[in-house]
């Protein structure tokens, strides 16, 4: 298997996307995949040969356009204070959080593709971003995240029931958690508390409809 070097997955991301304005947040520039299923299909043929996951930064999903939305018409909750992203994917929650005054911002995804789009989307948007591919949920979270943010993170089973475990124990901590989400089916309503609604619109390659309800909570 052929490992892509930082170089070729930053071509890959420029030659597969484009610089466009996702539909929540309009005052954001990411690269997006501008049709869904030839990027989609590309990887999955690439990806014994390139090592290549999905593409999950190439799209500027419901629960992350509802948080970065938050963010930025609320600059309160993270101005001033260091900020995880995590699960960021194309960073456009990590992006609206440095653009609302966050003193420091670490994207995480495990996904090294993800590296490279958060580099391109984050000088789009004249703003600076750390990232990190390390699997943050083999350890707590780092003490000095005062604002833990996570957007579509409940989608497989499993993985929801870990990560909303460790953002409980983040929360525990002494950290305001804040959690985006469009009705994923492993989705918790226990020990959460509603801040905002929004009408997102998306994609049916995307999604079951073109307008996804999409919600932010935070940990009680």
């Amino acid at each position: 298997m052929i490992v892509p070097t930082a170089e070729g997955r930053r071509s890959l991301i420029l030659d597969n996307t484009r610089l466009q304005a996702p539909p929540h947040t309009p005052e954001l520039s990411l690269y997006l995949a501008e049709e869904i299923t030839p990027i989609w299909r590309m990887t999955e043929e690439a990806l014994q040969e390139i090592g290549l996951p999905p593409p999950f930064w190439a799209f500027a999903w419901a629960g992350g356009q509802a948080l970065a939305r938050y963010v930025l018409d609320n600059p309160e909750v993270v101005a001033g204070k260091p900020v995880i992203d995590f699960a960021s994917g194309s960073g456009i929650v990590a992006i609206a959080a440095a653009r609302a005054g966050a003193a420091r911002v670490l994207a995480a995804d495990i996904d090294p593709f993800c590296g490279a789009a958060i580099g391109l989307n984050t000088a789009a948007n004249g703003v600076a971003c750390a990232f990190t591919d390390v699997d943050l949920l083999n350890a707590p979270a780092p003490a000095w995240a005062q604002v833990i943010l996570a957007g579509d993170i409940c989608y497989e089973r499993p993985m929801a029931g870990r990560v909303m475990a460790w953002l409980g124990d983040a929360k525990a901590g002494g950290a305001t958690v804040l959690i985006g989400d469009p009705g994923r089916s492993y989705f918790p309503r226990e020990g959460l508390t509603k801040l905002a609604e929004y009408q997102v619109p998306t994609t049916r390659e995307l999604e079951d409809m073109a307008i996804k309800k999409a919600c932010v909570w935070t940990l009680v």
